[in-house]
């Protein structure tokens, strides 16, 4: 991710431009000047960016966040969709087209991605990022066909990189598309953590513990059993979030403004939607109704939802993680989990949970992330939302940070986590809940008699019962089977 500002060239340029006091016949050597509507400006002049993009750096000084490689990428694309259709259909010069294809290739290939200067904050509905887009396109196509930057009598930002085109389609289209390339990977890594887990309940099949309710004793499960749970519960959660990454697939190009396609020829929405999906490699279709993919933003809401839905599900399981860790001689320590780093300063030989911890902050960002975008979502009206930066911004956010943590969580969390078998069979044995199982046999009120005893003389329910002669061996041995105990086993155990 490029940091505003940092480029030691665009710094300086700054405050030459702030400083200036110049006449037009003294520019100097090292700087362009460029026109707008609203007049002329100094740029420098090896940058690929244009007036526009400096106005948008001057307004917007705002978070210091760019827009991220993926985004950057995924509008190269939509550009290069653009271009080719327009060649296709005859408005576009042959040699035009492919001087803006072969720029849109590089960078989507990573190259230039320091010339995309503007804040993610930005107002206009990402107007100030599509203008910076398609200034660098058009002065590296200039280059490409031996013009200098800036030269824009051959090509053009607004009228040929721009052509048939809105920042109200291109910006929604590129968002699309940069979620659903970025998903491909989440999906796998999503599938990776669920294998972790699907591994850990089949080694952990048969160690008997205590479940808890209330977080208070209650019958047995197996260790196996909660990680198979989890395990359902991570492919539950990668189902929906691909559920709704299909909204995604209907593409607004061809919308422009106001979705009523102005400014483009009849078959071009066609044309450029076709052209996606060869360059993407995606099943992208049409919108059904172009007005309502500038208006609607149900298809982000949906995705952002999804997400915050696996993170509920990441923190629920991280913290059932930390508390069967917790200790480890005055916790739980029904788990280890792996030890990757020390965890205090002051406490030597303390080695926290930093993993699960890890991995909590991050999904409470995403639920955050959440919020700010189904603010976005909901401030739309009547034509177009404008909010589409803060979007993209928290959604492909909450997206990247999984992607970089799951690798990372399965590898030295999930995958190395061992059981203390000793542990969970000690807990169990003096769970007084056991007496549940004594039910069908003696009835509710002799069973809570044998619970409130065993716990009264810290002694365990299967010892009792022998012990006051209430079942014989071979009766409590059948109960006590660890299939019958933790439901492995459907068997009617009751007295005939």
């Amino acid at each position: 991710m490029t940091e505003p500002l940092a480029n030691l060239e665009i710094h300086q340029s700054m405050i030459a431009l702030r400083q200036s006091r110049t006449r037009p016949d003294d520019l100097s050597d090292n700087m362009r000047r460029e026109r707008d509507s609203l007049g002329e400006r100094e740029v420098p002049k090896n940058a690929y960016y244009g007036i526009q993009t400096l106005r948008a750096v001057e307004n917007f000084p705002v978070s210091g966040i760019m827009a991220r490689p993926e985004f950057i990428n995924a509008y190269a694309m939509v550009k290069k969709a653009a271009a080719l259709a327009n060649m296709e259909i005859g408005w576009l010069e042959p040699y035009v087209a492919e001087a803006i294809v072969s720029a849109c290739d590089e960078i989507a290939a990573g190259k230039l991605h320091d010339q995309f200067v503007v804040d993610d904050f930005q107002a206009g509905a990402g107007t100030s990022f599509n203008m910076n887009v398609n200034e660098v396109i058009a002065n590296r196509a200039l280059e490409l066909v031996g013009k200098r930057k800036g030269d824009y009598s051959t090509i053009h930002p607004n009228d040929h990189v721009n052509m048939s085109q809105s920042t109200n389609d291109t910006y929604p289209t590129a968002m699309r598309l940069c979620v659903l390339i970025i998903a491909q990977d989440l999906l796998d890594n999503l599938e990776l953590l669920r294998r972790a887990f699907t591994r850990k309940g089949m080694e952990y099949q048969k160690i008997l513990k205590s479940g808890r309710t209330h977080l208070m004793d209650a019958l047995p499960v197996t260790l196996g059993q909660e990680f198979m749970a989890y395990s359902v519960a991570i492919k539950k959660s990668r189902d929906q979030l691909k559920g709704a990454l299909k909204l995604l697939e209907e593409m607004p190009m061809g919308a422009t403004a106001v979705g009523t396609g102005a400014n483009t020829h009849p078959d071009y929405q066609r044309m450029v939607v076709k052209h996606l999906r060869a360059i993407t490699n995606l099943n992208l279709i049409e919108s059904e109704d172009p007005r309502e993919a500038l208006q609607s933003r149900l298809c982000v809401s949906s995705v952002s939802s999804a997400m915050r839905n696996l993170a509920l599900e990441l923190i629920r399981i991280s913290n059932d993680l930390r508390l069967m860790n917790s200790g480890p001689t005055t916790g739980l320590a029904e788990i280890k989990l792996p030890e990757t780093q020390p965890g205090s300063s002051i406490m030597p030989g303390k080695v926290n949970p930093v993993m699960v911890e890890c991995m909590d902050m991050i999904s409470f960002q995403i639920v955050g992330n959440d919020v700010a975008v189904a603010m976005a979502v909901q401030a739309g009206q009547f034509e177009l939302n404008v909010m589409n930066p803060v979007m993209v911004h928290n959604l492909l956010e909450s997206m990247v940070l999984l992607n970089n943590y799951l690798p990372v969580f399965v590898e030295k969390c999930i995958s190395g986590i061992e059981a203390n078998e000793d542990k969970c069979k000690s807990y169990l044995e003096k769970n007084p809940s056991l007496a549940t199982f004594l039910q069908p046999h003696i009835g509710y009120e002799k069973a809570a008699l044998v619970a409130k005893e065993a716990m009264k003389r810290h002694m365990s329910i299967r010892d009792l019962v022998l012990e006051k002669g209430i079942m014989t061996k071979a009766e409590v041995d059948s109960i006590f089977d660890w299939e019958y105990l933790s439901g492995e086993q459907k068997v009617d155990k009751r007295h005939k």
